[in-house]
């Protein structure tokens, strides 16, 4: 991707996470990512492009920090891979609050949008689907359709504790426990 289109992506989801996708003006995005408007129709056609090619660019910038490992042994354990990729999605730092937010603001307006509703389907089943090989990994004496289910639970856990841990409902670290209670219970 070059640098221009990733740019552009960048300050599609800072606008999306301080504006909401009703908010995002193809002009305000050419203003916040320092490029012309011509630049990014011809990067993504419309609006709607922007948008599709937004929630690609979270996933895969989710997908780069949840896959990170921590430093120490390299011993490899199911279980705390499975922690630790999810655990990953509630973490204090703007990368993470940006993604999170902007996540949010699709997922909301994918309820009157039909094309972005598909879109962030398939992200999601994407999601779940790695959430359910983690389990099977941590837990493999389980069936898929258990695993699948547990991982439904799971990510969709995860996806209201981090709204209400971005709006200052929830502490972080009470979500980060309720979460490890969660996969736990799950297991």
């Amino acid at each position: 991707m070059s640098d221009r289109r990733t740019e552009i992506l960048r300050a599609a989801t800072r606008v999306i996470a301080r504006s909401g996708v009703r908010g995002l003006r193809v002009a305000d995005l050419a203003t916040e990512a320092g490029v012309s408007t011509s630049l990014i129709y011809y990067h993504f056609t419309d609006r709607a492009g922007v948008l599709r090619q937004t929630l690609g660019f979270i996933n895969d910038r989710a997908d780069r920090y949840t896959a990170e490992r921590d430093p120490g042994p390299a011993q490899a354990d199911p279980r705390s891979d499975l922690e630790q990729a999810l655990l990953r999605e509630l973490q204090d730092s703007p990368e993470v609050r940006e993604n999170s937010t902007a996540w949010g603001e699709l997922r909301a307006s994918a309820v009157f949008d039909p094309e972005l509703r598909e879109e962030l389907a398939r992200a999601t089943h994407s999601w779940v689907h790695e959430t359910a090989d983690l389990l099977a990994r941590a837990r493999p004496a389980g069936t898929a359709p258990a695993h699948a289910a547990a991982a439904e639970r799971l990510t969709a856990l995860l996806e209201g504790l981090s709204i209400r841990w971005l709006s200052g409902s929830l502490p972080l670290d009470h979500a980060r426990r309720l979460l490890l209670d969660a996969i736990a219970a799950e297991l």
